[in-house]
């Protein structure tokens, strides 16, 4: 069985309530992003176009809708992995996840900017670079309520090996520092820093490590687990 520092875990402030109130943020976001495509008009600038061609130029909105919606998809799924890690929560650690929330529930709206503009070339670079800020953000505090739960092992199962603590800080802070570079490349050129935001995107779908635990403290993996 896994030993926990506090004499009576069952009394600590669990992650149940937490994981709840997250689940509906994310249910909600990842909703509204479909909100943003409407049905478009079939007479633009008094000249008749067909429903398929309106359709089909309709595009970049249906782009930026997938890439948003696997980008929050990604997030919940890895929400659910991280929680697992940690014995419970507190004041402060709600608070930033608040904020990460924050985060997820304003991408919608960067999305719709960038579905809308994407293809303006006048406008192209801020869309773009309102986009990559849209990502970088949710990163950034994912990072920073990760910092707040493992340092002195404040929020996290004592039992985890110290080398995957220190890989998965590593790993959340070059995914910062990614989506920081893809809000710099898109300064330079759009179309990069997009195709940086999407190959990224593409990434975070592999499956996350198996959580390691320390072999003296007779903690036993999930069954599957490598």
């Amino acid at each position: 069985m896994r030993l926990f520092r506090s004499p009576t875990p069952d009394t600590s402030p669990g992650t149940q309530r937490l994981e709840a109130f997250s689940d509906g943020v994310f249910a909600i976001a990842i909703t509204l992003l479909i909100l943003e495509i409407r049905v478009p008009p079939l007479n633009e600038g008094g000249a008749h176009i067909s429903l398929f061609n309106a359709l089909l130029g309709l595009w970049p909105s249906y782009f930026a809708y997938i890439l948003s919606f696997v980008m929050i998809g990604i997030y919940w799924a890895n929400h659910h992995y991280l929680y697992r890690l940690f014995r419970g929560t507190d004041h402060v650690f709600n608070l930033i996840n608040v904020f990460f929330l924050m985060s997820i529930s304003f991408l919608p709206f960067p999305t719709a900017v960038l579905a809308d503009f994407m293809r303006e070339t006048d406008n192209q670079q801020t869309a773009v670079m309102f986009y990559a800020l849209g990502l970088l953000l949710p990163a950034f505090f994912w990072f920073m309520a990760w910092l707040y739960a493992s340092r002195g092992d404040r929020l996290l199962d004592p039992n985890l090996d110290a080398h995957f603590v220190r890989y998965l800080t590593r790993q959340f802070l070059v995914s910062n520092v990614l989506y920081l570079g893809a809000v710099i490349v898109a300064f330079f050129n759009p179309v990069a820093g997009l195709a940086v935001c999407t190959v990224l995107t593409l990434l975070y779908l592999l499956p996350p490590r198996t959580p390691v635990y320390r072999p003296d403290t007779g903690t036993f993996r999930e069954a599957g687990d490598d």
